[in-house]
């Protein structure tokens, strides 16, 4: 049995797969006595996200809708990028609807200096000045940036591995691992909280989940926040034709996330919609404690706001609740 208590980041990747390859309800077993006892409360989290900047990225990420190198790209057209007020409004809504942190997405490579950033850096203090926890997605930083993000009050910055080392290769060209992991770095050095997972469902193998999982839990501290997503195909992208991922993959890797990280949140991402309604209650028992909550993640599709809370109803799980200032 693995201790709930302390946190380890030495994990083998013979552990891992170990987990990863436990039936469902031992596997389940542990990571629900992790979870009750490193996050005692229950409480789950919803997060809402809104892409400001629509397409038009340099990046060649396979699975992704908004790479100029694919045709599904919307163009990066300019009236696509958000003004200040316009996504404060949304953030608003997003709060009023129940959100407790709010998520902005830029298709950006790495963050420029300039209006933009600039407009970045209000949209975050606008944020914050709501209640809600304000995250930031925008591709690579410098640490004058990440420094000006902390002094605006970002609480984290989102900027996922995607996969293992192993498969990175075969579905980014544009960026090395390490560069991710350089970007990670000058965000925890600012003192901004990490927001860091990865995609099932691309062609990798349960090897490469687990050195996925491995990477992940080597962070000291971890990540604070853990995206699990599920690719979701999108015609236009080099993965358009793969197969759903059986929902049983993403409860795996949301309960081996939980052992392994006993005190992150484990967020259950994009691919949700693809799941029943008892699949994601499974991945809620598995240790997940925040859902994207909205009709979009970015560009795909998400759960709307009427089936989430009847999903939560069901669950019988609390919520994280704002602090209105």
């Amino acid at each position: 049995m693995i201790s709930p208590i302390f946190s380890r980041h030495d994990w083998s990747h013979q552990e891992i797969q170990a987990l990863l390859e436990l039936p469902l309800v031992d596997l389940l077993w542990q990571a629900q006595q992790v979870h009750r006892i490193a996050n005692p409360g229950y409480r789950v989290q919803l997060a809402s996200l809104l892409s400001v900047k629509t397409g038009g990225c340099q990046e060649d990420c396979a699975y992704c809708p908004q790479s100029l190198h694919h045709s599904s790209d919307v163009g990066g057209r300019p009236e696509l990028e958000l003004e200040v007020e316009s996504v404060l409004n949304r953030a608003r809504m997003a709060r009023d609807a129940g959100a407790h942190r709010f998520c902005m997405g830029w298709a950006w490579r790495e963050i420029r200096d300039g209006a933009p950033f600039e407009a970045m850096l209000a949209m975050v203090r606008g944020v914050r000045a709501l209640g809600l926890e304000a995250c930031v997605t925008a591709g690579m930083l410098t640490a004058p940036q990440a420094m000006r993000l902390a002094e605006a009050g970002l609480t984290a910055y989102n900027h996922n591995l995607d996969t293992s080392p192993e498969h990175y290769d075969a579905i980014i060209s544009t960026r090395t691992y390490q560069e991710r992991l350089e970007t990670l770095e000058r965000v925890r050095s600012s003192g901004i909280q990490l927001c860091c997972g990865g995609i099932i469902g691309m062609g990798e193998s349960g090897a490469d989940r687990a050195s996925l999982l491995q990477v992940l839990a080597g962070f000291n501290p971890h990540p604070e926040s853990v995206p699990i997503n599920a690719l979701v195909p999108v015609e236009g992208t080099p993965l358009q034709e793969l197969a759903a991922v059986d929902p049983l993959d993403l409860v795996r890797m949301v309960a081996t996330a939980r052992i392994l990280m006993p005190h992150s949140r484990v967020r259950l991402s994009a691919g949700r919609e693809q799941l029943n309604r008892e699949a994601q209650i499974l991945c809620l028992l598995a240790g997940a404690d925040s859902i994207f909550y909205g009709d979009t993640l970015l560009t795909t599709g998400n759960p709307a706001v009427a089936a989430d809370q009847e999903l939560l109803a069901a669950a019988g799980v609390r919520l994280e609740l704002v602090e209105l200032r």
